[in-house]
């Protein structure tokens, strides 16, 4: 494909677009040009009159942020004010291609990577474009630590969320007007705070789609009530249907009892404290390298 581009590009008379195509977390995938016609490229209907742009793309070697940005016009037949409101573009994977419009199998990939910040105005938005090369430039590796260095349900934990009893389907009863605060008459077969640190989905509605962490899961003279730390960004109606995934503290002992997962548990709980890594030598605390039998009433810590 490259190469049929670079031939047409060589002839001197050339009809170029661009194509974007964004693929939402959501899943969703859009197809954007600025061509006067839709264009069909991978099963993908990239539509015209759109309103989107790019600016000039640099891109150089390194791990720097690739500086540039799209900018478009909110249109309710593509790229609404209340999606990017609800945050459905969030970390959008985008591809930027130059195509010849006549044959649009002939194209050069401009740009691959993601959104980043988004921000509107009125009826026009703009946002950050990330390259491949950001994540790199982030820092990585584990450290050794008393909790659990690993994600509930990755590919280190091994937890399934599917499991009965990890996660409840529930419908909306009562919300407060930010979205933050969910009540609930009840959830029977789940303690209080099961869900805490966890995470709670949207199935159905406007929000559908849309997820948030959960702060706290407690109980309430009014019934159950679930706290997300962040409020949802779109409306919610009474019936609407949730789902609750259990939470995690990263401890020791609900990886164990909770979980029944100790063998996949990430952390160090045995790792010494900080003050004990800081001790310094005393007459009347032998250091022999032997093992001391400390006195009852002794701190076991390495304070007296």
């Amino acid at each position: 494909m490259r190469l049929a581009l670079d031939e047409h590009l060589q002839t001197g008379v050339t009809g170029l677009c661009h194509l974007w195509t964004i693929e939402r977390p959501d899943g969703e995938v859009l197809g954007f040009t600025d061509h006067d016609c839709d264009l069909a490229v991978e099963g993908v209907i990239h539509r015209a009159g759109s309103g989107l742009t790019a600016s000039a793309l640099q891109q150089a070697t390194g791990l720097a942020v690739d500086n540039s940005e799209v900018v478009g016009a909110l249109s309710a037949a593509a790229i609404t004010a209340e999606d990017l409101d609800a945050g459905r573009y969030d970390g959008a994977e985008v591809r930027i291609w130059l195509a010849a419009w006549a044959q649009p199998s002939e194209r050069r990939e401009l740009f691959r990577g993601s959104l980043g910040e988004v921000s509107r105005r009125g009826a026009a938005f703009r946002a950050e474009l990330r390259g491949l090369a950001e994540p790199l430039g982030q820092p990585g590796g584990f450290a050794y630590t008393r909790s659990c260095s690993a994600v509930l349900g990755d590919v280190r934990c091994k937890v399934s969320l599917q499991t009965p009893g990890y996660f409840c389907d529930i419908g909306l009863q009562q919300v407060s007007d930010d979205r933050r605060e969910f009540t609930f008459e009840a959830l029977p077969g789940f303690d209080p705070r099961w869900f805490e640190h966890g995470r709670l989905n949207v199935l159905s509605g406007a929000a559908a789609g849309l997820s948030a962490m959960i702060r706290s899961d407690d109980l309430r003279p009014g019934g159950r009530r679930v706290v997300l730390w962040e409020g949802i960004r779109a409306p919610l109606m009474a019936g609407d249907q949730l789902r609750l995934f259990a939470g995690c503290d990263k401890q020791v002992g609900s990886c164990r009892d909770k979980f029944r997962n100790f063998n996949n548990f990430r952390g160090f709980p045995h790792v010494p404290e900080e003050d004990w890594l800081t001790s310094y030598p005393r007459s009347d605390r032998p250091a022999t390298g032997g093992r001391r039998v400390l006195p009852i009433w002794a701190n076991t810590n390495g304070r007296n």
